[in-house]
């Protein structure tokens, strides 16, 4: 049995392996491979996809398209870019706090590719060393994707939770923990980042490059094209809808209908009203419905669903199929000390690069262990060690962005510039959310 199992595992292993290879759809579709495997192989019985993490995080790619479509992305990246260039002399610890607050609006850790360019500009004009502000705005921007109530992840997170039959716990209980744990991680991650390195006017293979005409001379951001006109209306009616799913998250009674017993679940209540708030901006933008499925917003939400359906399913078949012999295993160690789960999630996040996925494949495995719900969230941000091997697109953008040279890979490839911030803000955030978690619960 134990062979069968390890056998079982290294399928497992090896469809993941196979799937970061290819990375995008990849992950989702090596996922039913090995879950093909596992099947005509070793008889394992599959369980049910994924269907209500798929379908919230289908609800709320949707909204997010229309408002990208409208413009309202864009919108949201000139509000982030005057409060950038508003403190360049702060801009280290200003950059990663807007990432942060914007990713968690929006949902999605993209919204960071148009501000690498001005937070780049802004601490190169004010002789601050751009890789600081670089490095730790591209870190906060991802850890906010375990804090947003519009997130991937944090779908998987609720529908996990309600399929697992913890109904009571959901958004609410992860925004108290992860917004001021993730936020705790990120200030404490950008503080740290304003001792990183040498300050430009010290660094002499900087100076020897600025002198040889290798790096350009700091310049102003040129003009962006102006706003679609219905630009801030997505934007303004996308919060809305923001608004309304936390509202509903933590007063459950709203969503108690007449005669009824229980509250609606989350996930019902998330994909109606991100449905809803997608259509409620098409009638008032009047954005061309064909733009819509061209949006990068839309594109890799796909890719997100796809990724968690095939690689989710095959993490759960694998769990249940062995729940008996590995539960045991390793459920003494989880017990004892809960925190040491984060470590699994962390270095699966690292093969995976995605929240979403990294959660639904492995947050099945801390609920069977018997971890309890509100340590589970707490080490939710533990999900962000995509940075660790440096082939994330955001941190390749950051530093090709960086015409100074100073955000880079480093000799050894893991010494690079987003190790240090990546690492103290993860490590931070899951030992806030610990302490938070056992202090509120």
């Amino acid at each position: 049995m134990t062979m069968s199992i390890l056998l079982q595992f290294v399928v497992v292993l090896a469809a993941i392996w196979m799937g970061a290879r290819y990375s995008g759809v990849g992950l989702g579709l090596w996922g039913a491979v090995g879950l093909l495997v596992l099947v005509v192989a070793f008889g394992v019985n599959p369980t049910s996809p994924p269907i209500d993490v798929m379908l919230i995080i289908l609800a709320v790619i949707m909204a997010a398209s229309v408002m990208d479509a409208a413009g309202g992305i864009d919108f949201l990246v000139r509000v982030a870019e005057r409060i950038i260039r508003a403190n360049p002399k702060y801009v280290t610890i200003v950059a990663p706090l807007t990432t942060w607050s914007f990713t968690f609006v929006a949902g999605t850790g993209h919204i960071v590719y148009p501000l690498l360019p001005v937070i780049y500009e802004t601490a190169h004009q004010s002789g601050i060393r751009p890789e600081r502000p670089m490095a730790i705005a591209t870190i906060a921007s991802q850890q906010a994707i375990t804090a947003s109530p519009v997130a991937a992840a944090t779908a998987a997170m609720i529908g996990l939770f309600s399929e697992k039959g913890f109904a009571e716990w959901g958004l609410p209980q992860i925004l108290m923990v992860c917004v001021p744990a993730t936020l705790t991680g990120v200030v404490v991650a950008a503080v740290v980042s304003m001792f990183v390195g040498k300050d430009l006017k010290d660094d002499p293979e900087y100076q020897a490059r600025l002198k040889s005409g290798q790096i350009p001379a700091p310049k102003a951001a040129a003009e962006r094209p102006p706003l679609k006109p219905a630009a801030k209306a997505s934007a303004f009616i996308f919060l809305a809808g923001v608004a309304l799913v936390v509202l509903f998250g933590f007063f459950p009674e709203l969503r108690k209908l007449p005669g009824a017993k229980s509250a609606l679940g989350m996930p019902i209540v998330i994909e109606i009203i991100m449905m809803s708030v997608a259509a409620v901006m098409l009638l008032v933008t009047k954005v061309n419905v064909d733009e819509v499925p061209k949006t990068p917003t839309l594109r890799a939400g796909v890719v997100a669903v796809i990724g968690i359906f095939g690689l989710a399913w095959l993490g759960d078949s694998f769990i249940a199929a062995n729940k008996d012999v590995i539960v045991p295993a390793i459920g003494d160690m989880s017990k004892a000390a809960p925190w040491t789960f984060a470590f699994g999630l962390f270095f699966a996040s690292v093969l995976l690069y995605s929240q979403a996925a990294t959660t639904r494949a492995l947050m099945p495995l801390g609920i069977a262990l018997g971890i309890p719900p509100q340590f589970l969230i707490a080490m939710f941000p533990s999900v962000n060690g995509y940075f660790f091997i440096p082939t994330y697109g955001s941190l390749i953008a950051a530093i090709n962005f960086d015409l100074s040279g100073t955000t880079r890979i480093g000799k050894y490839v893991l010494n690079h510039s987003f190790m240090i911030p990546g690492i103290v803000a993860t490590s931070v955030a899951v030992f806030t959310g610990l302490v938070l978690a056992k202090a509120i619960f």
